[in-house]
């Protein structure tokens, strides 16, 4: 996928004493190592996007004839690339999933008082369920506006404080409350999304309180899609890693209602949605128990499945037992839905064959360079297009510690195309990767460009963000639009004319005439920031009241 871009707030920043007579000094970091950009081919990328987007692997779907013949190939590169297997001496790491489908839904029938209101599947609300049980239904469970169900102690924020939510239904806002600043200034960071905006974070704290169900309220701007988007992404097969609780650490039933329909519960329980909406914004908000109750049920019909990630490791020479990761994600949509011509493969040149070819390539390259101090893993993740499974399982089953993990570079898609002037990053500064990126862009001659859309929450919607959840920072760059052939307007072009008639369509297939000058200069930026981690003693952090930083000190205390 293509991602957006952020500003980048340069390194190297004063740090104040705050007024304090004698404050202590803090340590200073440790330098940056110079890394400078090594010649590279675009032979490998070029060989490996058209062997993995070819129609001999059927669009590079999990479970299929594709996937064996993807990694299989995958692991043939690794070879060639001089990684040795980094599984326990097994190229692979097995991903067990569950298909969860959802049979025979009932109306969402809801009981206010002296009126009975029933919303219909598909058309007001969608619901599912993550545990792996024959039949799920819930009786008149109250119901409870919990604002935009956020537990944020470092932000002193709990929209849960005072209440027991055992047996009740979570009714929530999506987004989080700066959603529509103009800046990006806010305890939640403005107008930027941050991790607790995303429906994710909502469904697995409203677990964590205890609650019976989560119904989040989807509006269309604070969420950056339509309701037809949530219509079709979860009315049909869900898929997910497989747990041996049989997914019961989660709510019963997690769902969405529109807009319309929250207003109408919350009016027929004697409540206004726009105002309790507008508390719900201020810090000190308390959860509303509405005085209704909510009843539901389906069935659920189960199939189990597993897929493969693939793990190669170049040893370091002086602290081979601290790691640094490179991801992309191999598998692609399979088989999908015909175009005017019949075409029924999406082979997902683009997204992501171009991501492993760059992982090859950027795997031979360290090879030749000799061994860094630490280690460097090349991890090809699967299920990134059925939520970001592949990632998320190595994340919570690492095959190394994520204690000793110092952080990594996600490539998710590596366009073709002229080479830029600028780099694209997104998510914000969100960590001290940051003096890390104004040193590789210092050394390329690389500028800064602004991240569009920040409030659409792009860090949380690839393999990055399963490893930043965990503590683990990652780098999520790119370069930009600015392109040395065209500027600006033709960057913009190109990206335009990929979202709008190639990205997850069967057009998204291999083209001979492809400029490869741009992917290999992007190549040499993942190569100086990963080199770079690995040559260092530091330990990047998350910046002090940054959602994933208390995570980060736990792992990092642990591990030392």
């Amino acid at each position: 996928m293509n991602l957006p871009k952020l500003p980048l707030i340069a390194a190297g920043m004063a740090l104040a004493l705050g007024g304090a007579l004698y404050a202590k000094p803090k340590a200073a970091l440790p330098p940056v190592p110079r890394i400078a950009a090594p010649a590279l081919s675009a032979d490998t990328i070029r060989e490996m996007t058209k062997e993995l987007s070819s129609d001999r692997y059927e669009g590079r779907g999990p479970g299929t004839a594709g996937e064996d013949l993807t990694v299989a190939y995958i692991i043939a590169q690794f070879k060639k690339a001089g990684l040795k297997p980094g599984n326990k001496g097994s190229w692979v790491q097995e991903v067990p999933t569950v298909e969860i489908t959802a049979k025979n839904p009932s109306a969402l029938a809801v009981k206010a008082g002296d009126q009975a209101l029933n919303f219909e599947f598909g058309k007001d609300v969608v619901i599912g369920s993550y545990r792996t049980v024959p039949r799920t239904e819930l009786k008149d469970a109250p119901l409870v506006f919990v604002g935009y169900g956020i537990n944020a102690p470092e932000l002193g924020w709990n929209d849960y404080a005072g209440i027991d939510m055992k047996g009740k239904v979570a009714v929530i806002l999506v987004n989080d409350p700066d959603y529509d600043a103009k800046d990006e200034v806010g305890l939640f960071k403005g107008k930027r999304m941050t991790y607790y905006g995303r429906w994710t974070y909502k469904y697995e704290e409203a677990a964590r309180q205890g609650a019976a169900g989560a119904l989040i309220v989807h509006d269309t701007f604070p969420a950056a899609y339509g309701w037809q988007v949530v219509n079709s992404s979860w009315t049909g097969p869900q898929l997910y890693i497989k747990s041996a609780s049989g997914g019961m650490e989660h709510t019963q039933a997690n769902g969405w209602i529109q807009k319309g329909v929250a207003e109408a519960i919350l009016k027929a329980s004697g409540q206004d949605f726009a105002a309790l909406s507008a508390q719900a914004k201020q810090k000190g908000f308390k959860p509303v128990l509405l005085g209704s109750s909510a009843s539901l049920a389906f069935d659920n019909e189960v199939k189990e499945g597993k897929s493969r990630n693939v793990i190669g490791i170049q040893h370091g020479k002086k602290r081979p037992n601290e790691y640094v990761l490179y991801t992309g994600h191999w598998d692609h949509l399979g088989r999908c839905t015909p175009d005017k011509t019949g075409d029924d493969i999406c082979n997902g040149a683009i997204d992501n064959a171009t991501g492993i070819g760059a992982m090859a390539t950027l795997a031979a390259a360290n090879v030749k360079a000799g061994a860094p101090d630490r280690s460097q893993v090349f991890l090809a993740v699967t299920l990134e297009e059925s939520g970001l499974l592949g990632s998320k399982y190595y994340a919570e089953h690492p095959v190394y510690p994520l204690s000793r993990t110092v952080g990594g570079v996600n490539m998710d898609v590596v366009s073709p195309g002229s080479p830029s002037r600028d780099v694209s990053v997104t998510g914000g500064d969100k960590n001290q990767l940051t003096r890390y990126l104004a040193a590789a862009m210092k050394t390329m001659g690389f500028t800064q460009s602004p991240e569009d859309h920040s409030e659409r929450g792009y860090y949380y919607r690839s393999d990055h963000f399963s490893f930043a959840k965990h503590g683990v920072p990652m780098f999520a760059v790119g370069r930009g639009s600015d392109w040395i052939k065209g500027g600006k307007a033709a960057g913009q072009a190109a990206g335009e004319d990929y979202t709008q008639h190639r990205y997850h369509q069967p057009s998204d297939h291999y083209d001979p005439n492809w400029d490869w000058s741009g992917a290999v200069q992007e190549m040499q930026l993942f190569y100086i920031l990963g080199r770079s981690l690995a040559m260092t003693s530091d330990w990047p952090n998350w910046h002090k009241g940054d959602e994933f930083r208390r995570i980060r000190d736990r792992d990092r205390a642990q591990g030392k």
